[in-house]
């Protein structure tokens, strides 16, 4: 189905009001992790991304042989050079645990794979950061190497529905085929059955037309609660639906290499603002909070494809990356209008 009216009134409930009521955090505390020596670039235009969508803080998390060149980049981004590699003096598993339990408990979302590479120490410690986030209860997107990851090992992912992916087409046919999906099942149906294989997580299949789907159906409620720490109070109903959105939004006629690092960049920040939602610190509570994710996704792909037409229309062919970042907060308002008008509760400046 298409972007339903609802959907979008959903999306500006958990958007965070700008009325002076919310500290430094309150609006979204996101986390990259990615970055080795040679790909600096990528978790760069994630965290920014999310700065641009509204994130109060962005952290990126990265070898140490990334950390100054990202640090140059923009001095608003934390930079943990925390990823060493075994045969470091500074490498301790223990440590490494330590510091990213500690990081982690100060964010709101962790985005794994910009970046990250495939050397196997780099996947060893996102391996190690997912499962930490898992049991925190943290919503997480995987995109790039971590979905190369993920095509290695279902089970590090498998049933947790706090998680977003977003691969492109060849990460998908790789991810349709690690999962066992028939070549010749209709191309509409195969979103929603990666993500009922892989348990409920959502998927943000890019394309044409970006299609995101949840389906949950399969997994007994008490599997659901135990592996993805949701709240005792969540209906037995909403643990077992399909939900398949596609977002047609006109998006660019160049796609850069970087569009998807922004894209994570934006999921992210909503996935953020979901959890601030959740734990009270502005909205209704209306919202179940297994629906975040699916509309996480589908908010970050309108935001994503409309940056792009925007910045599309003034590059043309030169398009790079960076001019995407300076269009975001205009799609953002494009798509959700005067939800960044100042006093919106208030009435005041």
């Amino acid at each position: 189905m298409p972007v339903s009216r609802s959907l979008l009134d959903s999306l500006r409930k958990i958007i965070p009001p700008l009325d002076g009521s919310l500290h430094k955090g309150q609006s979204g505390r996101v986390g990259i992790m990615g970055g080795a020596q040679d790909y600096t670039g990528a978790p760069f235009f994630a965290a920014i991304s999310a700065l641009r969508m509204g994130a109060d803080l962005s952290h990126i998390i990265c070898a140490p042989s990334a950390a100054n060149a990202i640090k140059s980049y923009a001095p608003d981004l934390i930079v943990h050079p925390v990823l060493h590699h075994p045969s470091s003096e500074s490498f301790s598993p223990e440590c490494l645990k330590s510091e990213l339990s500690s990081l982690l408990s100060r964010l709101h979302v962790l985005v794994i794979g910009p970046g990250l590479g495939r050397e196997d120490y780099m996947i060893s410690h996102a391996k190690m950061a997912l499962n930490l986030a898992k049991e925190n209860g943290m919503y997480v997107v995987l995109d790039a190497d971590a979905l190369w990851m993920l095509g290695q090992d279902l089970g590090i992912l498998k049933g947790y529905r706090r998680a977003v992916i977003t691969p492109n087409v060849m990460e998908f046919k790789r991810l349709s085929e690690a999962v066992g999906i028939d070549p010749s099942t209709p191309p509409d149906s195969c979103a929603s059955l990666v993500s009922k294989a892989l348990g409920g997580v959502t998927v943000l299949q890019k394309g044409p037309e970006d299609v995101i789907a949840t389906n949950t159906r399969g997994v007994s409620p008490k599997e659901a609660h135990d592996i993805s720490k949701l709240p005792d109070n969540v209906p037995r109903e909403r643990l077992e639906e399909e939900t398949v959105t596609k977002v047609d939004t006109l998006g660019g006629f160049k796609r850069v290499g970087g569009q998807g690092d922004v894209l994570s960049g934006c999921t992210a920040t909503w996935l953020a603002w979901g959890k601030c939602y959740e734990t009270g610190a502005f909205g209704d509570g209306s919202i179940s909070t297994t629906h975040l994710p699916h509309l996480a996704a589908v908010g970050g792909s309108i935001v994503t494809r409309t940056t792009s037409r925007f910045a599309f229309q003034k590059n043309g062919r030169a398009l790079l990356t960076q001019d995407l970042v300076g269009e975001i907060q205009r799609a953002f308002l494009e798509a959700f209008p005067d939800s960044d008008t100042p006093g919106q509760k208030s009435g005041k400046l």
